[in-house]
């Protein structure tokens, strides 16, 4: 493009929009950042003018306007459906955007680009229309200006999709995919694994000694290990995830926050075990060098400035697709002569998580019972009301748009009974003796053995033993007619729920074998609980 080019970088993390950019020759003036850690990491590794403010209050006017691009993640949290459930304050997250692009508007960049997580797509798409938060934006944003990116496509190790906005070329950013290689998760555990250590996305090499922030945690224990099994391939409203991880795949997206017991872990095999990766392993993930830095004071920390970064592998492709370098021109990442020197010390040691000793009194337990779990919300769970108690039974069951749930009471117990009774007295005798051998839901034992308070009957082998009768009398019912089985469950259904349609009866009726044999179970645990 003939002169050197400058930009200014705003929320900009830990440096993932700067390092992109300065790989792919354009030269950071300033960067913004209002997170202490973040900004002492990105100012360390990349000897940057970065300015610890809270942007919100930043004085346009002082940011310098002498530039080519303004670039920047404004923060995803009140938009993200991994951190919030979808729940979280849209118009609070909108002042970060509106405040992004108060600076585009001030500065009158020839180029910018902003990013942020899928959902901000179509939130854009609505406040730029007449009355909307954003319609001031309207002349700087159009709806082909937003693009769903992704960045597995460009290399990285990780199917990471992210809302990007701005006035770049979107195909001739997609057309340098052939000259990426797919990276898997494999890839990076091989490269940190050598004695000589291969950076997996740029040509860098590093002994092992010098390797920072790669102190494996200890295998997870038995209960961490149910934990994130159930909860990625058995979770009582979303979709399955796979566990372990497959390896020789780009891992799934890389969260800021997740703990040893959560969906969002990534679990990697360890020997015979499984273990979640380590910080160094997280940062490769996010396109970031072997050798850089990250300056948090805690294991925590580290993990949401790696997890809320933008990764360079990325951004490097974003800065060539804005100087409109074409496919032939274009060098992959991992041919680029990258001599990165990195901070000029190494980042404080800090303790990895351990596996948990204590929990909160309250401490939440929520799991669908084996051969009682339907997908999409649709089963028959465990659960202590948030720790609040009583621990009991609930059956959960709708559409997409709907979930319902049915108090699971004696009065369940008896009707289902009593309509079986008229088919198969033997068989009721039959489900009667199986429903004796059940331990008692005693929801103060529970409880304490769940808070590790005890020592007693731990709440998954409660969830087995309930999973274990239901497959019994899941076969026994099966001897029986199913249109009887149909009849008999509709019935119930009809006499608890005033609607007169009830929701995702076409999903019932299919497991309707199974879901009397919850209601049977469910019903009679409820009624003998302690």
């Amino acid at each position: 493009m003939g002169k050197d080019l400058t930009a200014i970088d705003f929320y900009s993390g830990i440096g993932g929009w700067s390092l992109g950019f300065e790989l792919a020759g354009i030269k950071i003036r300033k960067s913004y950042e209002w997170w202490e850690p973040a900004n002492t990491t990105h100012k360390k590794n990349l000897v940057a003018d970065a300015v610890q403010v809270d942007i919100r209050e930043l004085d346009v006017s002082t940011v310098p306007h002498d530039v080519d691009f303004v670039i920047g993640s404004p923060p995803c949290t009140q938009f993200s459906y991994s951190n919030r459930g979808g729940s979280g304050d849209l118009e609070d997250g909108l002042q970060d955007i509106k405040k992004f692009l108060d600076i585009v508007a001030s500065v009158t960049p020839k180029f910018w680009a902003m990013e942020n997580v899928p959902r901000v797509a179509k939130v854009i798409e609505n406040e730029i229309q007449p009355g909307g938060v954003l319609e001031q934006f309207s002349e700087i944003i159009t709806t082909d200006m937003i693009h769903i990116v992704d960045m597995s496509d460009f290399g990285l190790p990780q199917r990471r999709k992210r809302c990007i906005v701005g006035n770049f070329d979107a195909k001739l950013l997609m057309s340098y995919t052939p000259k990426c290689r797919i990276k898997s998760l494999g890839d990076v555990l091989d490269s940190l694994a050598s004695s000589k250590v291969s950076d997996p996305n740029y040509a860098l090499d590093l002994s092992s000694n010098a390797l920072t922030d790669h102190e494996k945690e200890s295998v997870l224990n038995w209960e961490e290990l149910r934990f994130n099994r159930d909860a990625k391939t058995y979770h009582t409203v979303y979709n399955d995830m796979p566990f372990p991880e497959q390896l020789d795949k780009p891992v799934r997206t890389v969260t800021a926050t997740c703990t040893r017991v959560s969906r969002e872990s990534i679990i990697v095999p360890e020997a015979k075990n499984f273990r979640r990766l380590t910080i160094r392993e997280r940062g490769c993930l996010q396109g970031f060098p072997i050798n850089y830095q990250f300056f948090g004071p805690t294991y925590s920390a580290k993990m949401k400035m790696i997890g809320n970064a933008i990764p360079p592998v990325f951004t490097y492709y974003l800065a060539n697709a804005f100087q409109q370098t074409k496919l032939d021109d274009l060098l992959s990442h991992e041919e680029v002569d990258f001599d990165f020197q990195g901070a000029f010390e190494s980042a404080p040691v800090t303790p990895i998580d351990t596996d948990g000793k204590s929990y909160p009194e309250n401490r939440s337990f929520r799991f669908a019972i084996p051969n009682l779990r339907f997908k999409s919300g649709t089963r028959f769970e465990l659960n202590n009301r948030s720790g609040k108690l009583p621990w009991s039974i609930d059956f959960y069951y709708g559409d997409s748009k709907r979930i319902k749930s049915l108090e699971l009471d004696k009065d369940i117990l008896n009707t289902t009974k009593s309509e079986l009774i008229h088919n198969d007295a033997d068989l009721v005798n039959k489900i009667d003796k199986y429903l004796d051998t059940a331990l008692v839901i005693d929801s103060s034992s529970l409880q304490s053995t769940w808070s590790k308070r005890a020592n007693d009957i731990h709440p998954f082998i409660l969830l087995d033993e309930f999973g274990e009768i239901a497959g019994k009398i899941i076969t026994d019912l099966a001897a029986l007619d199913k249109n009887v089985i149909d009849d008999v469950l509709l019935k119930i259904l009809q006499s608890r729920d005033k609607e007169t349609i009830i929701v995702g009866k076409q999903k019932l009726l299919k497991y309707s074998v199974e879901i009397i044999a919850g209601l049977l179970l469910g019903s009679f645990l409820n009624s003998k609980r302690k």
